[in-house]
């Protein structure tokens, strides 16, 4: 069995390590070649298009960027006819309906589809140790179980479309979560407290989340380079989780609110900075402009 890989931006590079390092027999594409250049070093065998990666390859795993770039990779008159007897695991985060919809035209095709979103980064995905959720059956569940364990651990979520739900559930709270504390943070700083005093107690309570420590070095020092998830990652699936919560009819103002730094930060030129670096777009007041 051979495993392709499309998509080796920061995760899929990390993903592609691991599963290197397990000697599992497999191939990349990547849209932007020389995102390549770093896994045709490790002796990585690279295709020339999708076309030759699917031709070659029984399971596909896709960590691509959205599910336009999905559409414009698998989907073209080139690529489709060679789906015919692949399994495609589409593993990036995209909106519940796109999973589907893709399932469907997967399916039209004669292939397989499942979706295995993922919670953790890339010191999770070269550890194999990220949190892996499955849309899709029981037996394609068990069928990929292996696989995808180098990568972490796979736990079956429900049928596809609904791991994808979870996915944005949390990527949520990654948004939220960090946006609050930075505000908090910004806060005390301007009001001359000192930052330690405010953790220690912070710390120390109920309000306390991990990823508060692990954000408050790179906004206390404004150092956001060598991003785990980039700013303009984050924004894409707040505005899928947007799109998604509003047709449930769900009050979305507190998001956009968030909508609205992540792009501000953007505008700072931190589109491709750690996306903790909504903190500058927060203590900027760029935002409220």
């Amino acid at each position: 069995m051979k495993l392709g890989l499309i998509g080796t931006g920061l995760m899929g590079q990390a993903m592609a390590g691991t599963f290197l390092a397990a000697d599992v027999s497999m191939i990349a594409y990547n849209r932007t070649s020389e995102k390549l250049q770093p896994l045709k070093d490790q002796g990585v065998p690279i295709a020339d298009s999708p076309t030759a990666l699917v031709s070659e390859c029984d399971c596909i795993i896709l960590m691509l960027t959205d599910a336009t770039a999905i559409r414009e990779v698998l989907l073209t008159t080139e690529t489709a006819p060679h789906l015919s007897g692949r399994t495609i695991i589409q593993m990036g985060t995209i909106a519940p309906q796109e999973s589907q919809q893709l399932q469907g035209q997967i399916l039209a095709q004669n292939g397989d589809y499942l979706e295995a979103p993922v919670l953790g980064s890339i010191p999770q995905a070269k550890s194999g140790s990220l949190q892996i959720m499955v849309g899709g059956t029981e037996k394609q569940f068990q069928q990929w179980h292996s696989i995808l364990s180098y990568l972490g651990t796979p736990f079956l979520v429900g049928t596809v479309g609904k791991a994808a739900t979870l996915k944005l559930a949390l990527n949520q709270l990654i948004v939220s979560l960090t946006g609050a504390f930075a505000l908090s943070l910004s806060f005390v700083q301007q009001e001359g407290l000192d930052v330690e005093t405010f953790m220690s107690v912070l710390r120390e309570s109920a309000l306390y989340a991990p990823t508060f420590d692990k954000k408050l070095k790179r906004m206390v020092a404004g150092d956001y380079s060598n991003p785990n998830f980039p700013t303009k990652h984050l924004l894409k699936d707040t505005q899928l989780f947007l799109e998604a919560a509003k047709t449930e009819g769900l009050t979305v103002s507190s998001l956009n609110g968030m909508e609205t730094i992540l792009e501000a930060a953007i505008d700072l030129g931190l589109a491709d900075q750690d996306y903790s670096a909504l903190f500058e777009a927060i203590k900027s007041g760029k935002s409220n402009q």
